[in-house]
């Protein structure tokens, strides 16, 4: 029986999770500080010393990585590393993310399920682990209202989805063949014309006439609903309970196996930045608002924010059921042979945050360490 689910309703999103182009813009530590004389003594939050100077965090410039916008912009990550600092570099790209990760460039990543998935398996089952989730839902099918009235008019249209294999177009060829229509996974061909299209140039195709709709996370379906389109499906409403999983934390086995103490202080802030999101979601939003304005030069209107913002639920838990389900979805497709998950987890060091902290702890689907 799954652990009950410690999560809280709150929309949060931004161009998804998913890979487009490495934007690799390092911005050390910024927000809220420890203290010179605590750095220099290298101690913890609680006075112990941790097992390394510094650790490195990667994450997107996304509404749907708002635990790291929020936790590094509000210093709520850095106050339990204590003097442990925070070093953190951003990317568009999953791809780009796990490079990073398993060059040792970052220690801990904020990233969807897909890279996740390809990466562990392409290790062999060494490379990471999953420690936390972070985020769940997000994401949309939007249409030309003019050319799209039901989901049945998508046959023969053109719908742009991020990336071949990425989360969002494995779940729209799932979608397609549920339909009992016929796609070829590479190319995109077939009864349906599934368009590969990076999130930040969608809309300018949308507005072109060149796309029919898109299959997109958030901040991009809120952009193309500012252009005119019409959600025609929340992919919520297809999952149980309506949640999924945008975004794990992961981390490197070297890194988790030498640094255990750092990882635990990254989790504990992860948990107590969620919780502060949750219970302050106006503040959240403007500082997730404020730290992309700091990393990409200029906010999110309001606009397209607050819709973004609603879509998203903020969790601990990784929702480990349904990475299975979204593997399951990649092999179906022919994108994934079919991949041996076992050990992906380890949420050990989460759940005893979770059990310090009165919630309830969370489960991984028997994909955890043995």
């Amino acid at each position: 029986m799954p652990a009950p689910r410690s999560t809280v309703r709150r929309g949060l999103a931004a161009v998804a999770a998913l890979p487009l182009l490495a934007l690799a813009a390092t911005a050390c530590g910024y927000g809220s500080q420890a203290k010179d004389d605590d750095a220099k003594a290298n101690v913890s939050a609680k006075g112990k010393k941790l097992s390394s100077d510094t650790v490195k965090i990667g994450y997107f410039p996304n509404l749907t990585h708002a635990t790291a916008l929020v936790g590094i912009q509000e210093g709520t990550i850095q106050k339990e590393l204590g003097g442990t600092k925070v070093e953190s570099t951003t990317f568009n790209a999953g791809p780009s993310e796990i490079e990073a990760l398993n060059a040792g460039s970052i220690d801990i990543g904020f990233i969807g399920p897909s890279p996740s998935i390809n990466a562990y398996t392409k290790s062999q089952g060494k490379g990471l682990r999953i420690i936390s989730g972070s985020a769940s839902g997000g994401v949309k099918l939007v249409v030309n209202p003019d050319r799209i009235k039901t989901l049945d008019d998508l046959k023969g249209k053109k719908i742009a989805t991020p990336q071949v294999g990425n989360t969002q177009d494995v779940a729209f060829l799932n979608w397609i063949s549920e339909k009992g229509w016929k796609v070829d996974a590479q190319s995109g061909k077939g009864d349906v014309s599934v368009v590969r299209s990076d999130n930040k140039v969608t809309p300018d195709a949308y507005r072109s006439g060149d796309l029919d709709g898109a299959w997109v996370p958030e901040p991009t379906a809120s952009k193309l609903v500012s252009e005119g389109a019409k959600v025609l499906l929340d992919e919520t409403d297809l999952w149980p309970d309506k949640k999924f999983v945008i975004t794990n934390i992961i981390v490197s086995q070297k890194f988790l196996s030498e640094h255990p103490d750092v990882v635990q202080a990254v989790l504990k802030g992860s948990v107590a930045t969620n919780k502060w999101i949750n219970a302050n979601p106006e503040k959240a939003k403007a500082s997730a608002n404020k730290a992309l304005e700091t990393l990409s030069g200029k906010p999110l209107p309001q606009e397209i924010l607050d819709p973004a913002w609603e879509s998203i639920e903020i969790t601990d838990d990784p929702l480990a059921q349904t990475l299975k389900t979204q593997a399951g979805y990649s092999v179906k497709s022919g994108l994934l042979k079919d991949p041996n998950l076992q050990g992906i987890y380890d949420l050990g060091p989460l759940n005893k945050i979770l059990k310090t902290e009165g919630l309830p702890e969370v489960a991984d689907a028997g994909l955890g360490v043995k």
